[in-house]
């Protein structure tokens, strides 16, 4: 809260100085306050996919030798399209023995079913053996649910670690899915629903097409 003391009115142009001065105040807070918020949003913006398959193969090699929850997580994530807020809010019981995965998604509200593809029906299969349905699908080490900051340092160590470059984060899984689903159908409609993007527009821009159209029109642009 801004309190403004000592403030004594004075006559005529003196008192609207003091006016003025308030305001500028107030406009200045308001615009950093504003600023740091866009800033975060581009720095969101910004995190990239996985676009060579080979990447994603040296990656689940490397997690598969870390832990099978690791693995899970990645090979989910790439194969569904789903934020990494309900991947971790996922328990065994919606997974285990079901051929479609369906949830209320956290940040949209919205309902959102989808079947389970046969890569990862086997991991389920074995991930959830003897493990009781209440149970999350992703625990910690401490015995609690996964949260979003282990996630994103396992993905992000996953991708260090085969040298890849540009801004990694957990939104990495969701884009990934993007990138190859569209490379895959050439349909940016239905990833657009998938995705519940308001435009095309906005679905090529978050799974990176737009900006590799514009690095391949600067390679094949030479004067």
């Amino acid at each position: 809260m801004l309190i403004i003391r000592n403030i004594k009115l004075a006559p005529t142009w003196k008192c609207v100085e003091q006016i003025v001065e308030i305001f500028r105040v107030l406009y200045f807070l308001f615009k950093k306050r504003s600023v740091g918020i866009n800033r975060k949003e581009h720095t969101l913006g910004t995190v990239e996919p996985i676009r060579e398959i080979k990447d994603i193969r040296r990656i689940e090699k490397y997690l598969a030798k870390q832990s099978a929850r690791n693995l899970l997580l990645f090979t989910l994530g790439i194969n569904c399209g789903l934020r990494i807020s309900d991947i971790l809010s996922l328990n065994i019981e919606d997974v285990k023995g079901k051929n479609f995965i369906q949830i209320t998604e956290k940040k949209t509200g919205k309902f959102k079913k989808f079947p389970i593809n046969a890569k990862l029906k086997p991991m389920f299969v074995k991930f959830t053996k003897g493990k009781a349905n209440d149970e999350p699908l992703f625990i910690s080490r401490q015995g609690n649910r996964m949260e979003r900051t282990a996630a994103y340092r396992v993905i992000n160590k996953a991708c260090k670690s085969i040298g890849m470059e540009g801004l990694i984060g957990t939104h990495t899984l969701r884009k990934t899915f993007g990138y190859h689903h569209y490379q895959k159908f050439k349909d940016v409609v239905i990833l657009q629903k998938i995705f519940n993007h308001s435009t095309p527009e906005v679905t090529l821009r978050y799974i990176g097409i737009e900006e590799d159209e514009i690095f391949e029109s600067y390679e094949n642009f030479i004067l």
